[in-house]
C-alpha cells in the first residue's frame, strides 16, 4: 500500500471551481481553431524576425534571440479572429501590431539597445509580419472545413430554457460555421400561464424528460439556460444527468453545484460556466494524447521480451487464448475492447460477471502471477495506441458491472468523461482489485471524479510512478 503520502480523500488534490478561468474564449468554435489562432500570431512575429536575422543580418545573434521571446511574450495568445470580415480583420491585425511595436520601441530606448540590430531588418519585420498574419488568418478560414471534418461529427447540443439568453445562444449555435456543436433543439421549463414557445422554436420535451432524451438523441452537450426559481427542479435533473455522460454547461441566471472541471468561458459572447465537463479539450487534449502516444510506444519497445515470454507462458501452461477480450465502457460510455493476457480458465463477458477473488478457482496458476504482478495488463498498450484508452484514467469495469453500479452510484457514468486509463488515481489510493462491498466502489468512484477536477500532467506522472511501487508492495490484486 502506497497512500501513506497521498491526500486522504479524493478533495484532498486541490480546490474545485472557478479559480482556474481559460486564458482562451472558444468564442463559439473548435478549440483546434482557437489554439491555432492563438498561436498563429506568436509563430509568425518570432519566424520571421529570426528568419530576417539570418539572411539579411549575418545570423542569429543573442539581441535577436532575446527580441523574439519579448514579442512572442506579448503577441501570445493571439485574438481569435475568424468571426471578423476581411476588412475588419485588417484593421485588427494592423492596430494590434503597432501597440506590439510601440511596447518593444519603448523598451529599446530605456535600454538603449537599438543599435545591437539592422535596420534593415527591423523594417521588414515592421511590414512583413502583418501580411503574413492577414494571409495566414485567411488560410486558416480556407483549412477550418477540412480540419472540422477530420475531428469527427459535431456534438450534438440542447438549450435547457426558451427565454432571451437560450434564444440568442441557440441561434449563435446554428449561425456560427466554425462550430463543432450541432443544435437539436429546446428543453423547457414551463410555468402556469406562461405562454407556449412559437412555432419555429423546436421543443423536444419538458425538464422532467431531460434525462431521457439526452440518452434517445444521443446529446453530448447541454446549456442549462434556468432562472434561480428553477434550482429545485435543475438539481433534480443534475441528479438524473449523472447517469449520462453528457457535458452540462450553466448560462447565467445560475446556481452552483459539485462542479467537474468548472470552468468559467464565453460562448457567442455570452459567460458560461461548465458544470461537467472533460478535463482533455484543446491544449490539455493534445497534451493528454502526445504523452500516451510517446510514453506506449517507449514502454512497448522496453518491454517486447516480457510481451513475448508472457504469450508463450499462457499459450503452453493452460488451453484457451493467449489474449482475452472483453468489452468495457470507454470514452463517453461508448463500448470498448479492451486486450488481457488470460489469467483464468474461463473467458466471460456476458450480463453476469463475478470479480476475481481470493483463492478464486478460475484463475490458472500462471494467473495468479500474473494478475499479482499486473503483467495481464501489458497488452492495455496496444489499446493506448489505437486511442481506446489511456495510460492513466479511471479503471474500465465490464459492462456487466457498469450497468449495476451506475444504477447504485450517483455521478458512476461521469467518469466515462475521458478514456479509461491502464492505471488510475483511485488504484495507487488503495483501491485496486476487488471491490467487493458498494462503499469500496463509492470510494473508486469518488477518486475517479477527484482525478477529472484536477487532472495535470504532473499527476499522470505521479501516477505512474505510484503504480510502478504499488505493483512491487501491493497484496490487494488477485
Amino acid at each position: 500500500m502506497i497512500s501513506d503520502t497521498a491526500p486522504k480523500g479524493p478533495a484532498a488534490i486541490g480546490n474545485v471551481g472557478l479559480s482556474r478561468p481559460q486564458a482562451l474564449s472558444q468564442g463559439g468554435y473548435d478549440s483546434a481553431l482557437t489554439w491555432l489562432e492563438a498561436l498563429l500570431s506568436p509563430a509568425v512575429v518570432v519566424a520571421s524576425l529570426w528568419t530576417l536575422a539570418h539572411f539579411l543580418d549575418f545570423g542569429l545573434s543573442t539581441p535577436y534571440l532575446i527580441l523574439g521571446v519579448l514579442a512572442f511574450a506579448l503577441t501570445f495568445p493571439s485574438k481569435l479572429r475568424l468571426h471578423l470580415s476581411l476588412p475588419s480583420l485588417i484593421l485588427d491585425v494592423m492596430l494590434n501590431w503597432v501597440g506590439v511595436l510601440a511596447v518593444l520601441s519603448v523598451f529599446a530606448l530605456v535600454i538603449d539597445y537599438r543599435q545591437y540590430f539592422s535596420r534593415s531588418v527591423l523594417w521588414h519585420w515592421v511590414w512583413l509580419v502583418p501580411v503574413i498574419e492577414v494571409v495566414g488568418h485567411s488560410l486558416i478560414r480556407v483549412a477550418s472545413p477540412v480540419l472540422l471534418n477530420l475531428q469527427g461529427p459535431r456534438e450534438r447540443t440542447v438549450v435547457v430554457g426558451v427565454n432571451n439568453q437560450g434564444l440568442s445562444l441557440a441561434e449563435g449555435i446554428r449561425s456560427s460555421p466554425y462550430s463543432r456543436q450541432h443544435f437539436v433543439g429546446f428543453v423547457d421549463c414551463r410555468s402556469p400561464g406562461r405562454p407556449e414557445p412559437g412555432s419555429h422554436i423546436k421543443v423536444l420535451g419538458d425538464l422532467e424528460q431531460l434525462a431521457a432524451i439526452v440518452r434517445e438523441q444521443h446529446v453530448q452537450q447541454i446549456y442549462l439556460s434556468l432562472p434561480m426559481d428553477a434550482q429545485p427542479r435543475i438539481l433534480k435533473a443534475l441528479d438524473e444527468l449523472k447517469d449520462t455522460t453528457a457535458s452540462i454547461f450553466f448560462v447565467p441566471d445560475m446556481f452552483f453545484t459539485d462542479l467537474i472541471q468548472g470552468q468559467g468561458k464565453t460562448l457567442y459572447g455570452m459567460p458560461v460556466i461548465s458544470v461537467c465537463d472533460t478535463p482533455f479539450r484543446a491544449g490539455n487534449g493534445f497534451l493528454k494524447r502526445s504523452s500516451d502516444v510517446i510514453l506506449s510506444l517507449l514502454i512497448i519497445l522496453m518491454i517486447s521480451p516480457i510481451l513475448l515470454g508472457v504469450a508463450l507462458a499462457v499459450k503452453f501452461t493452460s488451453p484457451g487464448p493467449i489474449i482475452f477480450r472483453q468489452r468495457r465502457y470507454g470514452l463517453d460510455g461508448e463500448e470498448i475492447m479492451v486486450y488481457k493476457f488470460r489469467s483464468m480458465k474461463v473467458t466471460e463477458d456476458g450480463g453476469t460477471i463475478r470479480q476475481a477473488q481470493k483463492n478464486d478457482s478460475r484463475i490458472t496458476p500462471l494467473g495468479a502471477i500474473l494478475r499479482k504482478t499486473s503483467l495481464d495488463e501489458l497488452p492495455q498498450f496496444i489499446n493506448v495506441l489505437q486511442g481506446r484508452m489511456s495510460i492513466v484514467g479511471p479503471r474500465p469495469h465490464a459492462v456487466a458491472h457498469n450497468e449495476m453500479y451506475r444504477k447504485l452510484i450517483k455521478g458512476y457514468m461521469v467518469r466515462h468523461k475521458v478514456k479509461p486509463g491502464i492505471t488510475g488515481w483511485a488504484q495507487v489510493n488503495g483501491f485496486r482489485g476487488e471491490t467487493d462491498t458498494l462503499d469500496k466502489m463509492q470510494a473508486r468512484i469518488d477518486y475517479d471524479l477527484d482525478y477529472l477536477r484536477n487532472w495535470s500532467l504532473k499527476l499522470d506522472i505521479l501516477i505512474i510512478l505510484k503504480t510502478v511501487r504499488l505493483v512491487a508492495k501491493d497484496q490487494s490484486a488477485y
